[in-house]
């Protein structure tokens, strides 16, 4: 009669693969037992730290059990999300950053403390628009104006930035890639002092978050918004066009908060992590603070499409990165 048992070593390892199934699911089960941390990599009042706090405080309401965020800044937010990459893998430290930390960071910093691969996404917190705003006296009215500009006098228009190597500078250079142009990069410490500069009209444009520091300057008659940079129109500014609408096709550019772990944290810990922040960031109150600070409707995204959306976030920067030689002080 035929031997159909399996060979000794396909049972072990099918054991084995069981054993840490039931050993995932079991940590899920008793998640969390103790006091959680959430790391923010950047000074406390920032847009991540408002996030960790909000979603930190309902987390300890949801499972009884102490939240406590700690500010780590440094490095342009290396020094903290380094902190996460190193710690246990149990989910017990947590990391609330934009999506810098695993997409632009590791092509910015070649003595990057981490790897992007040391870090699994978990949940996309809040999404918002960059928007291409110029003083309220500038002669342009739409894109195509500053770029005609350009054409007629290369590199007689400047735009700002909150620093080098951030969000409005990579999408500064993304339309000089794509465009041709020969707009110059201004960076500032900081979006505020940029902004200052810009309704003065010592800088000619800037692609700003849309928050706080922007939205009211708009509403305000200080600056004129020209365009977005997500792929349809928003609905705080529904008058004003895209960049794909503006003739740049295809044209994307989004800044995400998002909730990491260190790479090797029980996969069922992830999912509950995943599933009581999605409950969380479903709630009235929150989709409604949500609306009142301009982010954009968050997804369902489960970590795995999360994890996709970051490699290719990832590749599009890296040839931002690489094709324009940009550099960080």
């Amino acid at each position: 009669m035929r031997d159909l048992s399996l060979p000794r070593h396909l049972v072990l390892l099918l054991a084995a693969a069981s054993a840490a199934l039931c050993a995932s699911s079991a940590a899920a089960q008793d998640y969390p037992a103790r006091p959680v941390r959430i790391i923010v990599p950047f000074a406390t009042g920032g847009g991540s730290d408002t996030l960790a706090r909000l979603v930190g405080q309902k987390l300890s309401t949801a499972w009884k059990q102490p939240v406590v965020v700690e500010n780590r800044p440094g490095a342009g937010g290396a020094l903290g999300a380094d902190l996460v990459a190193k710690a246990a893998p149990d989910g017990y430290t947590l990391l609330v950053s934009d999506s810098s930390a695993v997409t632009m960071n590791p092509w910015l910093y070649p003595k990057l403390p981490y790897a992007a691969k040391d870090l699994t996404p978990v949940v996309q917190l809040a999404t918002f628009a960059l928007v291409l705003v110029v003083p309220a006296t500038s002669p342009a009215n739409k894109v195509s104006d500053l770029v005609a500009a350009d054409r007629k006098k290369p590199g007689s228009l400047s735009g700002a930035s909150s620093g080098n190597g951030t969000s409005p500078h990579l999408v500064l250079e993304m339309v000089n890639l794509g465009a041709g142009t020969s707009f110059v990069h201004v960076p500032y410490k900081g979006g505020g002092p940029a902004m200052v500069d810009i309704i003065g009209g010592q800088v000619d444009f800037i692609f700003n978050g849309l928050g706080a520091s922007t939205m009211p300057m708009i509403t305000g008659g200080k600056v004129k918004a020209l365009a977005v940079t997500t792929a349809q129109r928003i609905p705080s500014l529904p008058q004003v066009p895209t960049m794909n609408e503006s003739g740049f096709p295809g044209f994307e550019a989004v800044s995400a908060q998002s909730l990491f772990v260190p790479a090797g944290t029980p996969p069922a810990v992830v999912r509950k992590l995943n599933a009581d922040i999605g409950k969380i960031l479903r709630e009235p109150e929150v989709v409604e603070r949500w609306n009142q600070a301009g982010y954009l409707p968050v997804g369902d995204e489960t970590p795995e499409q999360l994890g996709s959306w970051f490699a290719k976030e990832s590749a599009k920067w890296g040839r931002i990165v690489r094709e324009r030689n940009v550099k960080v002080d």
